[in-house]
């Protein structure tokens, strides 16, 4: 399944439902849309994979004990895939060891059955607010990573000599030019960057992983 990576809008949302108890999917689905909230419900595993996911912010309430793959079995191939989708999972069985499982592998919340309808509603707001910022950091780091992609060859070396702390003079002595070139390339690399001043410079250096190789 692959994970959608464009930003969604700020009102934009969908809940996934996975449970095979169809009667309390059906009465999830009815609670979430009575407060104004878009859902997806599949009986299975195999029939939520077999939809691609939508480019919204998104959450999954994921029964832990299903018939055939379990709940903990696809969180752990969403997890392989790199497919960062918030799960709540929700069980009538609820052991602390599994539990502990779900949640050291990322799980949002651990919901035992039967559940507070509020209950249910805080953890999905939690999820989706987490989704969003989600959403909002790759799509910033995706459009980072664009605007590094027009850089040339020796305003990276440079906007990575200046992001490790080296002075102009340095930086020239370092790649064997002058000081007004270091300028210019520095003064380069900022405006291809949009970078404001010399420390938003430094922090989108560190968010794109940048690192000067040493001479």
């Amino acid at each position: 399944m692959n994970q959608p990576n464009h930003p969604a809008g700020a009102d934009d949302q969908l809940i996934y439902i996975v449970d095979d108890d169809a009667p309390l999917r059906e009465a999830i689905s009815s609670l979430l849309r009575s407060v104004g909230m878009r859902v997806a419900a599949y009986p299975s595993v195999a029939a939520f994979l077999a939809q691609p996911l939508q480019a919204v912010a998104s959450c999954l309430l994921l029964d832990v004990r299903l018939q055939g793959v379990s709940g903990l079995d696809l969180q752990a191939e969403l997890n392989r895939d790199g497919v960062a989708l918030p799960i709540i999972f929700m069980t009538g069985h609820g052991d602390i060891p599994m539990s502990v499982r779900a949640m050291k592998a990322g799980a949002i919340d651990f919901l035992a059955k039967p559940f507070r309808d509020q209950d249910l509603l805080d953890a999905v707001h939690v999820a989706l607010q987490a989704d969003r910022a989600r959403r909002q950091r790759d799509g910033a780091l995706h459009e980072l990573t664009a605007r590094y992609a027009t850089l040339t060859p020796r305003e990276r070396e440079i906007m990575a000599l200046a992001a490790r702390g080296l002075m102009n003079k340095q930086i020239a002595g370092e790649v064997g030019t002058s000081e007004i070139t270091v300028k210019i390339h520095r003064g380069n690399a900022m405006r291809k960057m949009a970078a404001r001043t010399f420390a938003d410079l430094v922090r989108m250096a560190e968010a794109l992983g940048v690192h000067a190789h040493p001479h």
